[in-house]
């Protein structure tokens, strides 16, 4: 039969072929009620009328994906072998920028997988289609985060202490509880609040914070790498970042009665996100040997600029700046040098090596942040080092007050007045919890039956229960913090420690030929010998 009159088949638009491969894949239900079906998307209150009206603005379907992501993986894994063929891992600056790659596998690689968890939790709770589907994506994006970042830090395993128990660390090291605390929190939530927590908070407000200037310190410190794994990611984030704006914007137009309900949770996973970054104002300004831009800088660039011209879009809506922003304005001339100062006084306790910086990067400091660093805390420094050339180096052998929401030290300072520690409390059920700053307090007092429970490591341990198996605390002789610290997976000297006598240190300058150059001192006594 002939096909001269057959008219040619229509070529789909691209909005057209992504509405068959994404919209066409939902249904109404029969048999069971679809509030049955999506049990948790009316419990916090949230309004959706039209599930149709959210738009995805990348419109990406799944082979697309794929393709797209095969060739980052192509590219990615190509310069990381060249990288371990050659053994970049010797060829950064200093076996300083390796303590921050500790901190990086410690705390960030496993917050990856969690929220590719929580992601995977949505992509079978939100009832829209649209939504879902890039749900499903952002799931995918994080699981593939996890690994690469694994793959990529495991060249660095091979020669330095501190990254072979990072799961087990995760799970049971105090500083590490912070960033966990963050997502378990998270994902508890309701779906709404989960995607307002991670995709707009978290994702558009404050990732940039970690992977413009961090991963450009990585490329400033000789470690290709790892800025190809951020990039790589960087991409993804993109998305994540649009995906988390858009779901803002569809559930303000919604309805009225949402705007509250956003505001409420932009509020939270604002200061809760601060917070955990405070770990990236440390590696920023301390653990790069060198340095991009100071966390102040960046803090400007990347929240004040942008997200004050976000907020200001978003006013239309009646959505205001998150509550408690103006604090974390104040308290970015201090926070990194305050969560150093801990880290050095607990460096037994750490994962990785802390050192005290040298006179030269106390210049830069000073420079950097005329406004508080001479005043406030190269004295501090100034007299740390001279107990330690006197062969008494100061060591905090107490254990730290904890915050009950975001579960750092009670470290941080008033935001008007830096030499007095914040501090604040409140009683409910006739028991007194304690937090770092108002917008921790804020946050217990809307939810407390939420936080009553918080699994706060200085308490387990007074409670007797960072204790391995088998361990008997009526022995003689029995140290409960070396015992917390076997239960932490921390090594003394080993993992933690002061970086001048530290086997790292040791292992650099014998395969290096190149001094570590913490200013601490050349190291006599190593922790291990040389590998």
């Amino acid at each position: 039969m002939s096909n001269e009159n057959q008219t040619p088949a229509k070529k789909l638009t691209l909005k057209e072929n992504y509405a068959l491969m994404t919209r066409d894949l939902g249904w109404e239900t029969s048999y069971q009620p679809m509030d049955e079906v999506f049990r948790y998307l009316k419990f916090e209150g949230i309004k959706i009328h039209d599930w149709e009206k959210w738009e995805d603005p990348f419109r990406l379907t799944m082979d697309a994906y794929w393709k797209y992501q095969g060739e980052k993986e192509r590219k990615l894994y190509a310069i990381m072998d060249a990288f371990q063929q050659n053994n970049g891992q010797f060829n950064v600056t200093d076996v300083r920028y390796i303590q921050a790659l500790k901190v990086f596998i410690q705390g960030f690689s496993l917050i990856e997988y969690t929220s590719h968890r929580g992601f995977n939790i949505m992509s079978r709770e939100l009832a829209g289609v649209g939504p879902r589907i890039a749900a499903e994506m952002q799931a995918l994006d994080e699981l593939r985060h996890t690994q690469t970042q694994i793959h990529t830090l495991s060249q660095y395993n091979r020669y330095f202490a501190g990254m072979e128990e990072f799961p087990y660390m995760f799970d049971r090291t105090w500083y590490l509880s912070i960033p966990k605390s963050f997502f378990e929190d998270a994902v508890t939530g309701g779906p709404f609040e989960f995607i307002v927590a991670i995709s707009f908070a978290l994702e558009y407000l404050l990732t940039n914070l970690v992977f413009m200037p961090w991963m450009s310190g990585a490329a400033y410190n000789g470690d290709m790498a790892t800025v190809t794994f951020g990039f790589s990611a960087q991409s993804d984030e993109a998305r994540h970042m649009t995906l988390g704006l858009e779901i803002v914007k569809f559930l303000l137009e919604q309805d009225p009665a949402n705007v509250p309900l956003v505001q409420k949770w932009i509020d939270k996973w604002f200061w809760r996100g601060y917070r955990v970054l405070a770990l990236v104002s440390a590696m920023m300004d301390y653990m790069l040997p060198k340095r991009v831009m100071p966390w102040c800088e960046a803090f400007e660039i990347y929240f004040e600029q942008n997200g004050g011209a976000l907020f200001a879009d978003l006013a239309r809506y009646g959505i205001r700046m998150p509550k408690h922003y103006e604090v974390a304005i104040k308290e970015k001339g201090r926070i990194s040098h305050e969560l150093w100062s801990i880290f050095y006084q607990y460096r037994d306790a750490a994962g990785f090596h802390p050192w005290l910086p040298s006179e030269e990067e106390m210049d830069w400091f000073s420079e950097k942040y005329p406004d508080t660093f001479d005043k406030l805390y190269r004295p501090r420094y100034e007299y740390w080092r001279q107990l330690e050339k006197e062969g008494r180096p100061f060591i905090n052998s107490n254990l730290p007050q904890l915050c009950q929401i975001c579960q750092w030290p009670m470290l941080f300072s008033e935001p008007d007045d830096p030499t007095q520690t914040c501090y604040r409390e409140t009683e409910y059920k006739e028991e007194k919890f304690h937090f770092c700053s108002d917008g921790c307090k804020d946050i217990f007092c809307d939810e407390p039956e939420k936080y009553v429970n918080a699994w706060l490591p200085v308490h387990q341990i007074y409670q007797g229960n960072c204790l391995l198996e088998g361990v008997d605390p009526t022995a003689p002789g029995f140290n409960p913090l070396a015992e917390a610290l076997k239960y932490m997976g921390i090594k003394p000297g080993i993992d933690g420690g002061s970086l001048s006598a530290s086997a790292d240190a040791h292992n650099w300058e014998a395969w290096t030929g190149r001094p570590h150059n913490s200013h601490e001192g050349m190291v006599t006594e190593p922790a291990a010998k040389a590998a």
